[in-house]
């Protein structure tokens, strides 16, 4: 992770330094850092996992895995410089003797034994159309909220009539993503940055001074091209000057990404039709005040940051309201935990209060959701059950 504690006036305690520095702006990027402090604001450096070693000006070393291209965000690395979960942890625990991955398989239940309190295996469709039955002493789910609710529903049985872990009715329910919003700007000078996804902003991340309630955090997307413009010109026919052609509105394009809560609410979830179909229920208008009041905040300020004014456009590349199911990239909630089996399907080690050997580690057990990535709030919470874990095992 590289990053800089102190930055973010909004961050909490922390025990250490992040283990390497920021990744440094580019020109246009140090600029409007430099305008938004001149505004008494205070951005920071994004803390973001990426394999790079720069030089003094912020470029990639010759050894350097990560090459600062323009493609960090929403897009996958063929160098493998992401610091993500493949890169980090699946590969380098696939090379000890004693762990192996199974691909091509497909989880449909997990069994109990009579009582239902132990899961006796793990039913899985392989890649050959064959069914296996994996045991372990521990069981460990981490599919995604979506999916760890979906398996723990069709996991149901008579000792669970209502889905495995569920006799408090919240599998599957509070889901929650973020209310986002992916915007461009237009620099009035060209902007030349490739790697762009190295600012954030969380001045209003706890209110306004007109709003006292949350209103979330800014911060950069990667780099917008003309192709990418290109595919959504519809959307922006009318508001944008037809004479600046798209190549030439990429070169001035500035790209933030703003990020507001979600509430857990139970009628926002996950379920099961009677053909066993998955269907995910959202509430749009979830707690969007804030989000709304913040892309306020940014556009006004557009003209003393450089940028023209009026035009901070929808970048429908990203934004959820264009795709309002399919953006499941931060979902989280649906499995939560907590101190009470009657609104909570797992304890506070994330094991499930009704089966003993059951444990579910990913964002799904989350109870709410900051306006923030939740990946590394993921990672910290798996190391703390692995630790947990390792100690049960003795």
């Amino acid at each position: 992770m590289h990053g800089r504690h102190g930055e973010d006036p909004s961050e909490g305690p922390v025990s250490a330094q992040y283990a390497h520095p920021p990744v440094e702006h580019e020109a246009r990027i140090e600029q409007l850092s430099a305008d938004l402090e001149k505004q008494g604001l205070h951005p920071f450096h994004l803390p973001i996992g990426v394999q790079l070693t720069q030089d003094e000006h912020g470029r990639p070393t010759r050894d350097s895995i990560c090459i600062r291209c323009d493609r960090v965000d929403g897009f996958p690395c063929v160098l493998d410089a992401k610091a993500d979960a493949q890169v980090m942890c699946v590969d380098p625990a696939l090379r000890h003797d004693n762990v192996s991955m199974v691909t091509g398989a497909h989880v449909t239940r997990l069994e109990t034994d009579a009582s239902g309190r132990t899961v006796t295996a793990v039913v899985t469709e392989l890649g050959d159309g064959t069914t296996a039955r994996f045991t372990a002493d521990v069981v460990v789910v981490a599919c995604g909220a979506v999916n760890s609710a979906v398996l723990l529903l069709r996991s149901a049985s008579d000792a669970h009539p209502n889905g495995l872990a569920n006799g408090s009715d919240v599998v599957g329910r509070h889901y929650m993503r973020h209310n986002n919003l992916a915007m461009m700007g237009l620099s009035i000078e060209p902007n030349e940055t490739r790697f762009q996804k190295t600012l954030a902003l969380n001045d209003w991340y706890l209110g306004s001074p007109d709003w006292d309630f949350p209103l979330g955090g800014i911060q950069m997307l990667g780099k917008s091209d003309a192709e990418q413009i290109r595919a959504n010109a519809p959307h922006w026919a009318g508001r944008v000057s037809p004479e600046m052609p798209f190549a030439e509105l990429a070169h001035h394009a500035v790209d933030f990404w703003l990020c507001g809560e979600d509430l857990p609410e139970p009628h926002n979830r996950v379920t099961l039709d009677a053909d066993d179909g998955i269907h995910l229920a959202i509430d749009e208008k979830n707690n969007v005040e804030g989000l709304k009041r913040l892309r306020h905040e940014l556009e006004r300020r557009l003209g003393d940051l450089g940028m023209q004014e009026h035009h901070l456009l929808h970048h429908s590349i990203y934004m959820h309201k264009g795709m309002p199911i399919g953006a499941t990239a931060h979902q989280a909630g649906t499995v939560r935990f907590g101190t009470d089996p009657a609104s909570s399907a797992l304890d506070v080690n994330c094991r499930a209060h009704e089966v003993d050997n059951l444990y579910v580690v990913d964002t799904s057990f989350f109870p709410s959701i900051g306006a923030v990535n939740p990946s590394l709030t993921a990672i910290a919470n798996a190391l703390r059950v692995g630790d947990h874990l390792i100690e049960r095992l003795g």
